[in-house]
This record gives structure tokens, sequence and C-alpha cells, in this order.
């Protein structure tokens, strides 16, 4: 009986037998390796919970390559609101009525909630967003929840601060399709919200400037951290399953998801071309190129953060996949484009990064890496609308 093995047997079997029957070379496919008995996950299992229950500095070392500034995966910090737009009451209260106003947007029907809805893990659970007159955008609305602890914000990382974030998609054309004098103009001629930015600010004064860091004074505040991974390594040892258990460490280190998704919120922070960018086809995307202008930077994207993933698919920067296509993808190293004739000489021919290697897992790996990923999503957490000011109560 399993139970009857002694806890130094257990720790001693993880210690002892390698995730891997044999480490693979760096070749274009690797073997997968063979699966294990239900005897050996199960004890595999109560070993990793073993091991796993210690504090993080006794964990085993990740599975990064050489370079790689890795961060330790764990609880979520405090949030720090910037100096320059300190945090309140009365601002937050304003910039959550402000996120779900559709009259600040350029047909006063789209709201920042229009994509980045709360009973949605603050995305839409779309492919792409529709933006202006139903037009569809070419990339999926990320989740709003973590932005407080970003350091840049789009997939291509174009704005540096989420207020700016946030004006720009004011801003922006084909997506909300608003004007500076629209904002300001629609705002300040609501008597309530003249108070309200009162209370914010210290006056009346409505600029697109306050608008943008009473938003994302909101938008700071949409943080939890209070899944099942959250409470494992707050004590409560048995809130992952065995297989969540077993993924979590197939996730540090034979699957190599540490050398991009680290830290709290599972993201470097970085941008990566992962072979995406379908570049000469259909859905190209040059991504960060766009922005910098860097031969390099083609078809790279900005690290998404994985908690919530399970809740915020379908997935990556054009949202075509879902999380086992996903897995599958990366478990073979995701795509590799190969140059044709008439790109042989083409300078912007996207790279893949080194760090995407073909894994070898089988059927069970990947069964547990989906586990411990759905071990990150967040309880449900109903936000209700406020009442917009001088336009009708909330339900």
């Amino acid at each position: 009986m399993l139970r009857s093995i002694s806890l130094c047997a257990v720790v001693s079997f993880f210690l002892g037998q390698p995730l891997l029957a044999q480490e693979a070379t760096a070749t274009a496919k690797r073997t997968v390796r063979p699966e294990q008995s239900e005897l050996q996950r199960q004890a595999r299992a109560e070993g990793l919970r073993t091991v796993y229950s210690q504090p993080a500095d006794k964990w085993p070392a990740p599975h990064v390559d050489e370079g790689v500034k890795w961060k330790e995966i764990g609880l979520l910090p405090e949030v720090v609101h910037p100096r320059e737009n300190p945090h309140s009451d009365a601002k937050e209260a304003l910039g959550k009525a402000l996120f779900f106003d559709p009259r600040i947007s350029g047909t006063g029907q789209m709201a920042c909630a229009s994509c980045h809805d709360p009973d949605l893990a603050w995305s839409d659970g779309r492919t792409t967003s529709f933006g202006h007159s139903r037009k569809m955008l070419a990339r999926n609305a990320p989740t709003t929840r973590f932005a407080a602890h970003q350091q840049t914000f789009f997939w291509d990382g174009r704005a540096g601060t989420l207020e700016e974030q946030a004006v720009a998609v004011l801003l922006n054309p084909d997506e909300m399709h608003s004007t500076r004098d629209h904002v300001v103009g629609t705002v300040s001629a609501i008597t309530p919200y003249q108070k309200m930015f009162g209370e914010a600010f210290g006056d009346e004064e409505v600029t697109l400037e306050r608008v943008g860091q009473a938003i994302a004074c909101f938008e700071r505040t949409a943080v939890n951290g209070r899944t099942r991974f959250d409470a494992f390594l707050k004590g409560k040892h048995d809130a992952m399953s065995d297989s969540a258990i077993r993924g979590m460490d197939l996730f540090r280190r034979e699957a190599r998801c540490m050398n991009c998704h680290h830290g709290p919120i599972f993201s470097d922070g970085e941008f990566h071309e992962v072979g995406l960018s379908y570049y000469g086809r259909k859905y190209e995307d040059l991504g960060r190129y766009n922005i910098t202008g860097l031969a390099e930077d083609v078809g790279r994207f900005r690290t998404p953060p994985l908690r919530d993933v399970t809740a915020t698919q379908p997935l990556m920067h054009n949202g075509l996949f879902h999380l086992p296509g996903v897995l599958n993808m990366y478990n073979a190293g995701m795509p590799t484009i190969k140059r044709k004739e008439h790109q042989q000489d083409d300078e912007l021919f996207p790279a893949k990064s080194p760090l995407l290697k073909p894994l070898g897992l089988n059927k069970q790996d990947l069964e547990d890496l989906a586990a411990f990923l759905g071990s990150l999503e967040e309880p449900k957490l109903r936000v209700r609308p406020p009442e917009l000011p001088g336009l009708h109560p909330a339900p």
C-alpha cells in the first residue's frame, strides 16, 4: 500500500527518480518519455508535495537556460501605486465609473469593460475583440487583472505605464475611437462627475490625463491572488491536486516554462518570438518590430501572465488557440517557419527564440501541466457595475 511507505522513502523516491528516462540532446525531435503507473504517479505526487511544502528556497532549482534572470513563482506582492498617481478611495471610485462608462467612447456605446469584463476574467472571451463599428481587431484582449504588476502594456509593449495604456485605447480610432475634446467635453458636462473629480484630484478640472490616471488607479485594485496555488503556498497543502503538484514540478523543471513564465504573475515581462508571427501569410503580425523598428524584434510579443490562464481563453496574441493546443505546441518546441526561396535574403525574417526546444512530455505530463495551470485560476468574484454618474442607477 502506498500509505505504508515511509516519508523518507517517498522523498527518496522523488529525489532518486529523474522525470525523464534520459536527458535528451538538442535534436529536432525529442523522444517521448514512457508513462508511469498509477502507483508511481501517486508516490511521485506525495514526494513532491513534501518537497514543495517547504519554503521556496528549499525547492529544486528550476531548469532555465544560462543568462535567464528568473524569479521564483509565488504569492503576489502588495500593489504599489506610482508616486505620480497615488491611490485614494475617491480616485478609485471615479476610475471604476469611467471604466464602465461608454459615453467617453466616440460612439457613446463602448466602455473599457466592453473588452475587459470582470465576469469574463477581465477579458472578453473572444478570439480578438470588436472595436469601433464592430471592426475585428488584430489581437486578443489580455486580462487587466494583473496590470498593477506589469511594466509595459499591450502585446507589443508600446505603453510604458498603465495611465498611457488607458489613454491610448481611448484615442485609438479602431478601438474606442474617441478624442481628447470628446472625452473632456463629455465628462465635464456631467455634473456628478465634476464632484467626483474634485474629490479625487482636489479640484473639478477634467483632463484626459486625469481620466487615464483614474482608470489606471481602479485597474490596479482589480488584483486577487486567491487561487489554489496561493492557498497551497500559504500552508493549505491539500489545496492542489496530485496532478497539479506534479504539474508544478514539471512547470519549474522539465517543461522549461520558467525560462519565460516566472515570478509572481508567471511572466518575465520580456518579448519573445515563439513562431506565431505568421510572417508572409494571413494573420501576419510583426509585433514588437512595429514599435522599435529593430529587425530582431520581428514577431516578438510580450510574455503573457499565466495567472487565470484557464479563464482567459482563447490564448496567444492572436487568440487562435486554447490551452491543450498551446501545450502541444510548446511540447513540440513551437512552430519553426522556413524561409521560402524569395525570403533567402530577407533581413526581417523572424528568428524563433532559442529558449524553445522540444520537450518530450507524454500525455500524463501534459495533463499534469494543465492541472497546475488550472490551479492558477481565480475564483469567480462578481464585480457589480457602478451607478454611472448622471445616467442610470446600477442594477
